[in-house]
């Protein structure tokens, strides 16, 4: 199967690069021609820049020919757009339609229901944008990059395309990384009918640990989204002394260092990602205290795919990916009690710790190793082409490709 991926970087190396460039490695691994078009942001800087970026976001002609050339270059038979923006812009997708290409698009993000692409603002959830033709609200509070020109490009890039059919027309199929995900995606306007459910995965696989460091275990960027400030203030609650290690960078690290040092907990800063793995693969638990929609927290499936039993927010996807007293626990989002309740409560039984460490790696081998994933990857491939050939738009060669699907 010859199949072009779209992917616009961001400045700082995250997730969502990691999963492309896995996914990216995957296809060629089992034989696929992959080529990879990148667009870089690594040129925006600034106030002035946001807003130029945020604009070119609506319409991109320069992506458009771009994309177009590699159409007839490469003559694929699936386009898989991962992020879009804002340089490459939705100008890709007119471009696929103008050739008659299927076009697959995953959403590592709520950018196309929220200007900010987090649901989250003023130090909590937000959803004053769901289910809005333009996200107004989003614009009056500045929630891309704190500027309301640039949050005013953003809607104008979402609510333009919302009137030319783009997001219904032009994409014949959506990957949601999870359940929750989809809901937010649908609910925000979206179409149902075309939506697939897909993890991202865990590779290498770093194998099961032993659990024998004593310690439960935080990883994460310090920020105020991902709860860190929750799980620093409900740790003073504990009534057992538990060791607490914290493995992260981000704004509140100075904040972090210092409340760490009160407290007692170890915070090593930023690691390798196999230095990670190995604290993982020896914590007795990962906490995971994020207070906003996550969509698909990676540093969860690679505590499963080292075995490791996950404390989890109930707020996002992280209550789809732990599976409440099997995995793992939920506690309530934000509430510090039921945090440090819930953490004694599996540091006082040791064997239940001791089942949820196979559950939790019994739950990776099933969901989310590479091999799971190309699986699933491939029948979704296989349904995109199925459809567009039943619609009269695809090429004869497509069939056995999606028959072997």
């Amino acid at each position: 199967m010859r199949i072009l991926l779209l992917h616009n970087r961001y400045q700082f190396r995250g997730g969502e690069d990691i999963a492309v460039e896995q996914e990216f490695a995957l296809l060629r691994e089992h034989g696929h021609d992959v080529r990879l078009v990148l667009e870089h942001n690594d040129l925006i800087s600034g106030v002035a820049g946001a807003v130029s970026a945020a604009c070119s976001a609506v319409y991109s002609a320069r992506s458009r020919r771009r994309v177009a050339d590699e159409l007839r270059a490469f003559c694929p038979d699936i386009v898989h757009v991962h992020n879009f923006f804002p340089l490459l812009s939705p100008s890709v997708h007119l471009a696929c339609r103008e050739a008659g290409v299927p076009v697959l698009q995953t959403l590592h993000n709520y950018r196309l229901i929220c200007p900010g692409a987090l649901l989250f603002r003023d130090g909590r959830p937000c959803e004053d944008c769901v289910g809005r033709s333009v996200p107004w609200p989003g614009v009056l509070h500045g929630c891309y990059r704190g500027s309301r020109a640039g949050t005013a490009a953003v809607a104008s890039m979402v609510g333009i395309h919302n009137v030319l059919n783009t997001w219904s027309d032009a994409v014949d199929a959506y990957i949601a990384l999870t359940e929750f995900a989809r809901r937010k995606l649908v609910a925000g306007g979206l179409p149902a009918e075309k939506f697939h459910v897909k993890p991202n995965f865990v590779t290498p696989d770093p194998g099961a640990g032993p659990g024998d460091g004593g310690y439960a275990l935080y990883v994460g960027r310090l920020s105020e989204g991902k709860g860190i400030n929750v799980l620093l203030d409900a740790w003073k609650l504990l009534e057992a002394q538990i060791p607490l290690v914290i493995v992260g960078e981000g704004p509140m690290a100075p904040e972090v260092a210092s409340h760490a040092q009160a407290i007692g907990a170890d915070y090593r800063g930023p690691l390798t990602r196999n230095e990670v793995a190995e604290c993982m693969r020896r914590a007795s638990l990962l906490v995971f205290p994020s207070v906003w929609y996550e969509v698909f927290p990676l540093v969860i499936a690679e505590a499963l795919a080292c075995g490791l039993p996950v404390l989890a927010s109930d707020a996002g996807s992280a209550a789809d990916l732990i599976d409440n007293g099997r995995t793992g626990l939920h506690f309530r989002s934000g509430d510090l009690k039921d945090l440090a309740a819930k953490v004694e409560t599996l540091w006082r039984d040791q064997k239940l710790l001791g089942r949820m460490r196979k559950e939790a790696r019994d739950e990776y081998e099933t969901h989310y190793n590479s091999e799971r994933n190309y699986t699933r990857l491939m029948q979704i491939y296989g349904l995109v082409l199925d459809q567009k050939r039943e619609a009269g738009g695809a090429q004869e060669r497509w069939a056995p490709v999606a028959s072997q699907a």
